[in-house]
C-alpha cells in the first residue's frame, strides 16, 4: 500500500461524509464539494492502485533479468 493509496481512500471517506452532512442540512454547496471530494479521491486512489501495479511488475522483470 502507498501512500497515494492510503490519502486517496482518506479523502473519499471524507468526501462522502461532507456531502451527506450537506444532504442532511439541505446544504448543495457542502454536498456537491463533499462529491468532488469523494471523486477526487477515487481516483488518487486509483493512481495509487495503478502504482503498486507497475511496481509490482518491474519487481517481476528485475527478477528475471
Amino acid at each position: 500500500m502507498n501512500k497515494d493509496q492510503v490519502k486517496g481512500v482518506a479523502k473519499h471517506v471524507g468526501g462522502e461524509v461532507q456531502e451527506q452532512v450537506g444532504k442532511l442540512t439541505g446544504d448543495t454547496g457542502t454536498q456537491a464539494k463533499g462529491h468532488a471530494k469523494e471523486m477526487e479521491g477515487k481516483a488518487q486512489k486509483e493512481l495509487g492502485d495503478a502504482k503498486e501495479v507497475l511496481k509490482d511488475k518491474a519487481e517481476d522483470l528485475n527478477r528475471k533479468i
